[in-house]
């Protein structure tokens, strides 16, 4: 992606959970001395994007700009509306706070697909499982979103899925494995380890005791 198509990038780094599995705050964990917040952020800055932190947040401020959500206790597609009604692009990456191993070169193919297919939702798919708190969407699903969230459905992907087919619009669901096998994307953490969340203290303590980092964010943090 080039410089001049970032202007028109908006990006949020999603952390709103309350980190049960973990016991503690994990947006705050350190891995190599640096939080899981800040690396979340720094990559996005890394494609020339200025972040802000969605999911109600305000104790992360000091890191970024934290956006409250507008339908509290609902979980991240609040999130993420809440994002998309202050954000002022079309296009809007989101990341998830836990996802340390994800490597920039990915993300940038990301929105390349997203700029060429113009879909309103762009979501990876890993193991069979979509990724849609690591995805691209467009400001067109917000009224879906709210309608979702107005009904009691706060369950993202049937959130997104329901704005998409208000707007008679698919939504572009693609497998990471598959398209990484003819992508030329670093290797090194393999793609298989992109999507690793850190979730559990056994998680956390894996991670910590052997990273991986991609060395395009090695670079980033030094």
């Amino acid at each position: 992606m080039q410089a001049s198509s970032a202007a028109n990038v908006s990006g949020f780094v999603v952390a709103g959970g309350h980190s049960t599995r973990m016991g503690r705050d994990k947006a705050l964990l350190p891995l190599e001395g640096i939080p899981l917040i800040a690396r979340a952020l720094d990559l996005l800055r890394s494609l020339g994007i200025s972040p802000r932190i969605c999911g109600s947040r305000p104790d992360l401020s000091c890191f970024a700009e934290a956006i409250p959500d507008n339908f509290p206790r609902c979980g991240p597609l609040a999130g993420i509306e809440a994002a998309l009604a202050v954000s002022t692009t079309e296009v809007n990456l989101f990341l998830p706070v836990d996802l340390p191993l994800l490597p920039a070169a990915f993300l940038r193919w990301l929105l390349a697909r997203a700029e060429a297919s113009q879909a309103a939702a762009t979501i990876p798919v890993v193991a069979d499982r979509p990724q849609p708190l690591c995805a691209i969407y467009s400001r067109r699903l917000l009224s879906g979103i709210r309608q979702s969230l107005a009904a009691g459905d706060s369950k993202v992907m049937n959130g997104i899925r329901r704005a998409a087919g208000g707007l008679n619009e698919a939504v572009d669901l693609f497998d990471v494995e598959t398209v990484a096998a003819a992508a030329d994307w670093p290797c090194s953490p393999p793609v298989s380890e992109w999507f690793r969340n850190v979730n559990t203290p056994a998680e956390y303590q894996r991670l910590s005791s052997a990273p991986s980092l991609p060395l395009e964010q090695k670079a980033v943090i030094q």
